[in-house]
């Protein structure tokens, strides 16, 4: 058996390799996905409460720079880190998306610890850096969300029926333009930020706008009080939001493959995931088991029985593992320097031969 043609190996094997490097680099790790959850999440909610709590110590808070505030930041941790872990930054999106079958509930489950480390940390940086200012306190004035007596006296149901609608909406288009039927996934993060900002100009004079447990949470946990108290609310009602959208959107729009296992309502174990190679990893990392004419799926270099190595760069038998190709052609060197060494030996003439026989013998065939 001979190996395959050196020309093939130095041009078009070279490249399969390399793209089967970086489809393999491509793929990040569940603790990076973690990271740029809690990165994320910090952002949000530093930025976005930030906005409320230090403009209202010059008073010029408005709806309009809160707002953009929230919806910006999203945007921007969704196109700096939607390529890692989809940028979900909210547990309701991500059981949302759990439910309409995008991601496996064990990962949704890892996504919200995130999110809810990402929020607890943004609301103690913004709680030490406000005590900046002289006579500062942190009750009722961490931009944590409000309702009846707290707020503007919103009603507790109305308050629960807005978080809801507004959750369901914002999670509603994240999987539309996550869809990988979506023809324009760049811009994807624009669009999610854009709904995130409209929904904040509706519903910061009722509740403060939660539409995220982890971003209620994180600013509650230091206002204190009632801050506390009303936290069911803003869990339940955005969980809630983000379920009627995980089921409807695909009952609907239908799906474009097959559910991940482990998600919907089928609470099975998750298989290995395998990830495609595409022109956009944002949309990737929200259609992870999907595929299309377009995608290849990294596979093994194969030609002519033999199998590329891309660690060692070399060539193997198919069926052998490259740690035991290398073995037998080490052990065929040793034999053939054996032979080689009892050739010389042999051809070597002795002192006591005749000088003028010049007569060698031959290697054996």
């Amino acid at each position: 058996m001979s190996q395959p043609d050196a020309q093939p190996v130095d041009q078009s094997v070279d490249q399969s390799v390399d793209q089967s490097v970086e489809g393999t680099a491509a793929a990040p790790r569940i603790q990076q996905k973690v990271a740029a959850e809690v990165i994320g999440t910090f952002a949000l909610v530093f930025f976005g409460c930030g906005s409320v709590v230090y403009a209202s110590r010059v008073d010029q808070f408005t709806i309009a720079t809160v707002g953009f505030t929230f919806g910006l930041v999203v945007m921007v941790m969704a196109y700096a880190f939607g390529r890692v872990s989809g940028g979900h930054f909210n547990p309701a999106v991500s059981v949302g998306a759990a439910v309409g079958g995008r991601i496996a509930w064990r990962e949704a489950g890892t996504y919200a610890v995130a999110q809810l480390g990402g929020a607890v940390l943004g609301a103690l940086a913004l709680f030490l850096l406000m005590h900046g200012f002289p006579g500062y306190r942190a009750t009722r004035n961490m931009g944590q969300n409000f309702y009846g007596d707290q707020g503007n006296g919103y009603a507790w149901w109305a308050a629960f029926l807005l978080e809801v609608l507004i959750t369901a909406t914002f999670v509603m288009v994240i999987l539309a333009v996550t869809d990988e039927r979506f023809e324009h996934p760049a811009l994807a993060p624009l669009a999610i930020g854009l709904t995130l900002t409209a929904i904040h100009f509706v519903a910061i004079p009722a509740t403060g706008t939660s539409a995220n447990p982890a971003r209620s949470i994180g600013p509650a946990l230091f206002a204190g009080g009632d801050a506390i108290i009303q936290l069911w609310l803003f869990i339940l009602a955005p969980l809630l939001g983000g379920i009627a959208a995980g089921a409807l959107y695909p009952a609907v729009f239908g799906r474009h493959a097959e559910s991940i296992p482990g998600s919907g309502l089928a609470f099975l174990r998750p298989r290995a995931q395998v990830v495609v190679l595409g022109p956009d990893q944002y949309q990737q990392q929200w259609n992870q088991e999907a595929g299309t004419a377009s995608y290849a799926v990294a596979q093994p270099i194969v030609q002519d029985g033999w199998q590329w190595d891309p660690v060692g760069q070399q060539w193997h038998p198919v069926g052998q593992t490259p740690e035991q190709w290398r073995a037998q052609q080490q052990a065929q060197q040793q034999a053939q320097q054996q032979v080689q060494q009892q050739v010389q030996q042999q051809v070597q003439p002795s002192a006591d031969d005749d000088p003028g026989d010049h007569t060698q013998i031959r290697p054996p065939q």
